[in-house]
């Protein structure tokens, strides 16, 4: 009984091709937009435990200090004391644009070490000696593809167990390198620690030690991205399974006569239910394969885009292969069979009280699915006082995520409703009878087109949304760097040795020479710069404060001040009078705060004299030059024909902004992307809707047609049907959309990147996306359309003769 159940239950696919076909792409479509964010996020946290590998093999626990760096001595006697530990310097090295980490490790101790003098360039042709990794010049060993800064470095060794963007080598030629002297970035904890050592808090007390299981710093930086991404992948599953939902639904509607027929033959509801469940089992299994290889293509598709976004935000990178990995193949797996029982259970158990000797009337079903709508339309109106309520009540980055899914969601289920209430006042306004009739219709197929057009409404409104974000974020940022690049050029010295013949060479022309230097510190646990800078015009007339104290600069140059970003500002909760601990012996009271968009870090500026105070040792490389824009470019070449720079040493202001806006740019492109794919998942919920109504419609426009309203007209009428519910939900997203780019600037980018946007409304890209939106529809009304020109009369005649 069993099998013959299912095999008539699966030959209604081979009488409705298009219909199974609308099913499977629909739910792999969703899946393989779920599945390509999962596996670029997978491929991200493993590129991070990779490198966090590289540089703590086991997970080691370490040792730092508040003030952001170790005394040598404080090693020497954990060393006496008996403790294994082992030295690491870490930092940047070379210019702006082409920027690396250095690593520095001591080759004798470090469990690294082993790894690197494996693995070496075929072209070496004597296995390296201790010897050559200690004494001057050294080596560096970096990664294939790793780009180099255009400067003077030691001989370079390609090992692939080294992460990219990163070059190792001994602690000693490292710190040459970066000029840091005897500062030790963190000691690592080896293991198999001798028994019976002292207490730390006896030998090194301002010392603190943390696990080394916590993960990556970059994995902990980007994780804002990530939950961002993984957002972007379950709106557009959500879009997809919008699809898969109406289909099942007609699937089961259609077949109402067969499941009748077979309960008349004695087939239990519980075996015909199981019997469906079944079918939607294979189904899946067949469409989630489609929808993980699709992902996979995706994926690879958007790494590169993904990798420049995390370059450009997080100094992140990440290797441009994509692996199949378990993690996220199991997830696609896992979401395709949860969608298809969140949107196959609900029709599927509808026919449990299905009559076995009369059909219920459509009239009922219709009225039942008006009830349905205004059901729906009570949960949409509480889950929007819900969004109304967790912003006070609730803070934090998953608040903010909670608040957009709640007031998304809401909007969606009060669309239908708010379509029936318009299209009902839409033919009270018409006056003549075709036109009330066309509204009329419109109300009536809703039910079948709700799916598709909350579809339409959360594809428009996240472009929206997302496009408002960004756009205001770019002109926000250009605004910014006007401001913040205010020098003509800017300049970078091999070595500290050069300032000392170029800056009096430069104040001899009249040039007005601005050092920019600063410390590496930390800051509860986290990186922070401290820039120090000269009293000068330049930072007075330009630097943009968002809240200061008077005379903030004023302040800065007479040393007793600090200026803080606002991401730091907002992180610990700081204001413009509050005491800042840059170190454990220094602490400054805070002046003002300056916006910083881009920076994750925290970053401080003081006046220059109180920096070189308290860091004495830092590099002077770095220089703003204040000259005529008309002279600069002369400058430039007076510079590298007087002192043998490279050209790569000075870069005027516009190629400096130039590279700035390019990598802005690249930092969004997954986020256009993401938004063309659910665009484009919306506008084929809509065609699915339409064909899959395509046999229902016959008996509606049968009678028009035999009214004297000719096929073509009705063809086109099908059309302007279409495209008018696409008109009215875009003008329904238009709201949804600008609370949703609100709430990303107000709210989520505030909580994941620590600075606050002001909100630039852009009409023209709205026009753009409302002529997408009719262009959708109308494409996707265009082949049920060009089927109705094209019907034969008989078949419409045959209407009348059919049981209704």
């Amino acid at each position: 009984m069993i099998a013959a159940t299912l095999m008539a239950v699966l030959s209604h696919w081979r009488r409705q091709p298009l219909q199974l076909g609308m099913l499977v792409i629909g739910l792999a479509l969703a899946t393989a937009l779920w599945s390509a964010v999962q596996a670029i996020n997978s491929e991200a946290r493993a590129s991070y435990a990779e490198a966090a590998a590289q540089i703590s093999p086991d997970q080691e626990d370490y040792l730092i200090s508040d003030r952001g760096f170790i005394e040598l001595p404080q090693y020497v006697a954990l060393r006496r004391a008996g403790w294994l530990v082992s030295p690491l310097l870490i930092g940047e090295f070379g210019d702006p644009g082409s920027r690396i980490e250095l690593l520095g490790i001591d080759i004798l101790t470090h469990p690294m070490a082993e790894t690197l003098t494996e693995v070496n360039t075929p072209r070496q042709a004597e296995p390296l000696q201790p010897a050559d990794l200690l004494l001057p010049p050294g080596r560096l060993f970096v990664h294939p593809e790793t780009k180099l800064p255009d400067t003077d470095l030691p001989p370079v060794i390609a090992n692939a167990n080294v992460p990219p963007g990163t070059a190792v080598g001994d602690i000693g030629t490292v710190a040459r390198l970066l000029q840091s002297g005897s500062r030790i970035s963190r000691l690592v904890i080896l293991p198999q620690q001798p028994v019976g050592l002292p207490p730390l808090r006896d030998i090194a007390p301002d010392l603190i030690r943390q696990s080394g299981s916590t993960g990556a710093d970059t994995e902990q930086l980007t994780r804002s991205f990530h939950l961002n991404l993984t957002a972007f992948g379950l709106l557009a599953f959500a879009v997809g399974l919008f699809i898969v939902q109406g289909t099942i639904a007609l699937g089961i509607e259609q077949r109402r006569g067969m499941f009748r027929t077979l309960r008349s033959l004695g087939v239990p509801i519980k075996i015909l239910i199981s019997v469906i469940l079944t079918e939607l089992a294979i189904i899946t299994i067949l469409a989630a394969l489609i929808g993980l290889a699709l992902g996979y293509l995706i994926a690879a598709a958007l790494m590169p885009g993904v990798g420049a976004t995390l370059s450009g935000l997080y100094g992140a990178d990440l290797p441009g292969s994509l692996r199949l990995r378990p993690s996220w193949v199991l997830s696609g797996f896992g979401m395709a069979l949860a969608g298809m029982l969140m949107a196959g259970v609900q029709s599927a158990w509808s026919i449990r009280t299905l009559p076995i000797l009369a059909p219920p009337a459509s009239a009922a079903r219709g009225q039942q699915t008006l009830r349905g709508h205004r059901w729906s339309a009570a949960a949409g109106g509480l889950l929007l006082l819900t969004a109304a309520v967790i912003p006070i009540a609730l803070d934090g980055l998953f608040a903010g995520f909670l608040f957009l899914g709640a007031l998304m969601i809401g909007a969606a289920l009060l669309l239908p409703l708010l379509l029936s209430l318009l299209a009902t006042q839409g033919g009270r306004l018409a006056k003549r009878p075709l036109s009330q009739w066309l509204w009329a219709d419109m109300r009536a197929q809703l039910p079948g087109l709700s799916l598709a057009l909350m579809a339409l409404l959360l594809a428009l409104a996240t472009n929206i949304g997302v496009g408002t974000m960004v756009s205001s974020f770019r002109l926000t940022f250009v605004g910014w760097l006007d401001q913040r690049l205010a020098s003509e050029l800017y300049m970078t010295l091999p070595n500290s040795d050069n300032a000392r013949k170029v800056t009096p060479w430069l104040e001899e022309r009249g040039v007005r020479v601005l050092p920019i230097r600063h410390s590496d510190e930390r800051f509860n646990g986290a990186p922070m710069e401290v820039y120090g800078v000269v009293d000068d015009a330049t930072y007075r007339d330009n630097w943009p404060l968002i809240a200061a104290q008077t005379q903030a600069w004023d302040q800065i140059a007479q040393g007793t001040g600090v200026l803080i970003n606002e991401q730091l500002a907002r992180r610990a909760d700081l204001a413009p009078g509050d005491p800042l601990q840059i170190a454990a012996d220094w602490q400054m009271t805070i002046a003002g705060v300056y916006s910083d968009y881009g920076n994750p870090h925290p970053q401080a500026i003081v006046g220059l004299d109180r920096l070189l105070a308290e860091r004495p040792q830092i590099e002077n490389r770095r220089f703003g030059l204040r000259v005529d824009a008309d002279q600069a470019e002369g400058l430039r070449a007076d510079l590298q024909e007087a002192f043998d720079l490279p050209a790569t040493a000075s870069v005027d202001q516009r190629a400096l902004k130039d590279r700035s806006l390019a990598i802005f740019e690249r930092t969004f492109v997954v986020t256009g992307a993401l938004n063309l794919l659910t665009f484009g998942v919306a506008g084929f919920a809509m065609l699915t809707s339409l064909l899959t109504l395509w046999s229902q419609r016959l008996p509606q426009l049968a009678p028009i047609w035999a009214m004297g309203v000719t096929r073509h007209k009705l063809a086109r009428l099908e059309v302007l049907r279409s495209v008018c519910l696409a008109a009215l939900t875009a003008v329904l997203a238009l709201p949804l959309g600008l609370m949703l780019g609100w709430a990303l600037l107000a709210v989520v980018n505030v909580e994941a990147f620590g600075w606050r946007l002001p909100m630039v409304l852009f009409p023209m890209e709205w026009l753009r996306l409302f002529a997408m939106a009719l262009m959708a529809a109308a494409l996707a009304a265009a082949l049920p359309a060009l089927r109705l020109a094209r019907l034969k009369p008989a078949d419409l005649l045959r209407v009348f003769a059919n049981e209704r």
